[in-house]
């Protein structure tokens, strides 16, 4: 077995001295065409886990949030080994505006720059801790058009459970410990 196969996600970011910089984030289809670009300073690197911290530089209408304030903060949590990220939005004067989780294909990160493919299924916390199912048309319409593999749909699914398990029991990071 060559030393590549046997590297785990932690010894992939172990060298990583990316807390403090300033990064790119892609959201990209399944296919690989970028969606999406913002940047983001690292605040934290432990395990497979990455924190990010981003302010929006100008307002976005987004058909489902609303209005999005320009300084509207987004702190940003990626799992290198998850299918999944959270993304807890505030509002500019810092009260919690609500949370926003993507299921994805586990992301990469170099130091430089964080891609994950996003599986357009998502679901919407808000403060109260209700939530809701968003997009399961489009990943639906997506399974037919990317060619999701019956083991990417399964760890999709899997990962919509996993979230609701942890916005329900109010685990991190849908607790005062974010």
């Amino acid at each position: 077995m060559l030393p590549a196969e046997t590297e785990t996600t932690t010894d992939r970011t172990k060298g990583l001295t990316a807390v403090g910089k300033t990064i790119l984030v892609r959201a990209c289809k399944y296919d690989g065409i970028e969606h999406r670009r913002w940047t983001a300073q690292v605040v934290k690197q432990e395990g497979s886990l990455v924190v990010l911290d981003a302010r929006f530089p100008e307002e976005v209408v987004h058909d489902l949030l609303g209005t999005i304030a320009v300084g509207t903060h987004s702190l940003e949590y990626y799992w290198l080994d998850r299918w999944y990220n959270v993304f807890r939005f505030a509002q500019p004067n810092g009260e919690l505006r609500n949370y926003y989780c993507n299921v994805n294909v586990p992301p990469t990160f170099d130091g430089e720059v964080l891609s994950y493919a996003d599986l357009d299924l998502d679901i919407l916390v808000e403060p109260d801790f209700s939530y809701r199912l968003l997009d399961l048309d489009d990943f639906e319409i997506n399974v037919q058009r990317y060619g999701y593999s019956a083991e990417v749909q399964h760890h999709a699914r899997q990962a919509v459970d996993d979230l609701v398990g942890m916005i329900q029991r109010r685990e991190f990071p849908f607790s005062s410990e974010a």
